[in-house]
């Protein structure tokens, strides 16, 4: 047997189920602060429309998540406060945010010894805040405050990351996880926005509600720097240009795949090999690297984005199986 045929072995004993817990411990403080910049755009977004629009607001965020199906089978309605009720804290729903955030304290109090105290202090802290937040249903009048309280806490736990610890094998599992998830939101709300709320195909690629353009900017914290750029030029084509291939912005898709990258090669320099996860990688490189917008939608923006986001998942499940995440 060459050395290529050698299956992938895990070298040091930290990793398997103590790398799964910081990869997903990471992933879940992610999808918790992406859902309320989710939600808070939603909330801006209806209350400037009439209720009909309102309610074609709410659906594509519940789209965008996931959620739309178990919503509606115990709603019938499309208000601002039951949506984000059952978004962010009901026990109808186990993918709420509250529950994301206490996910990501059980997995940190279990690798305890892998992280440091600010980052420990960070994430229990913030779980107790927005439990205490998250009590009672969520009102209007409340829901800003919450929102921005989960955006806080999670830039929080990820400053005391990156301003407290070792970049070592913890680290590179921590940012592979948040640039994973951060990938796979940018994605889907592009492709929820762009392609699902459109009247019909016709529409591709023509020029569309400025409002709603700018709600993807904003749900994505973009706006500001997309208008820099563009002299606030607002076009499918350069807003889709700067939200998946301009490096520069830290939640475009070129700019997670290339943190992805760089923290798979730190993982792959410390255990002396190359893995399924870094050919994952690579693969996934390919349909993006030296693409141009316009061969993107002359592809098709919705096809695009569905290989993008299943060869997201395809890293991820290779990232869990190299490293023994469930061992």
């Amino acid at each position: 047997m060459t050395d290529q045929d050698t299956p992938f072995t895990i070298q040091k004993p930290m990793l398997g189920r103590s790398a799964g817990r910081i990869f997903w411990m990471y992933r879940y403080l992610e999808r918790a602060e992406n859902t309320a910049r989710l939600l808070a755009a939603g909330h801006r977004m209806a209350l400037t429309r009439g209720d009909d629009e309102a309610s074609r607001e709410w659906r594509s965020v519940l789209t965008t998540l996931g959620l739309r199906e178990s919503y509606e089978a115990n709603y019938d309605d499309y208000l601002s406060a039951h949506v984000c009720d059952f978004v962010l804290r009901s026990k109808n729903n186990p993918e709420n945010v509250l529950s994301m955030f206490e996910l990501a304290r059980v997995n940190a109090r279990a690798c305890r010894s892998a992280i440091t105290l600010e980052v420990w202090e960070a994430v229990n802290e913030g779980w107790m805040t927005l439990r205490d937040m998250l009590a009672r249903p969520v009102r209007d009048a409340s829901l800003n405050s919450i929102l921005a309280a989960i955006r806080r806490e999670s830039t929080l736990s990820r400053g005391a990351t990156h301003g407290t610890m070792m970049r070592n094998e913890v680290y590179s599992f921590a940012r592979a996880g948040t640039f994973l998830e951060r990938a796979d939101n940018t994605a889907r709300i592009l492709d929820v926005k762009y392609y699902l709320l459109l009247p019909s195909l016709a529409h591709v690629g023509s020029a569309l509600d400025t409002g709603q353009w700018d709600n993807v900017l904003r749900s994505l914290s973009g706006e500001l720097a997309y208008r820099w750029l563009n002299a606030g030029n607002m076009d499918a084509r350069s807003i889709a240009d700067f939200l998946i291939l301009d490096e520069r912005f830290p939640r475009s898709l070129a700019f997670c795949f290339s943190e992805m990258r760089d923290n798979l090669a730190a993982l792959a320099r410390l255990h002396g090999k190359e893995s399924a996860a870094h050919e994952a990688m690579r693969a996934a490189d390919l349909r993006l690297t030296g693409k141009t917008v316009d061969e993107i939608f002359d592809q098709g923006l919705h096809q695009f984005l569905l290989e993008f986001i299943s060869a997201n998942a395809a890293i991820a499940s290779a990232i869990a199986e190299d490293y023994r995440f469930i061992a």
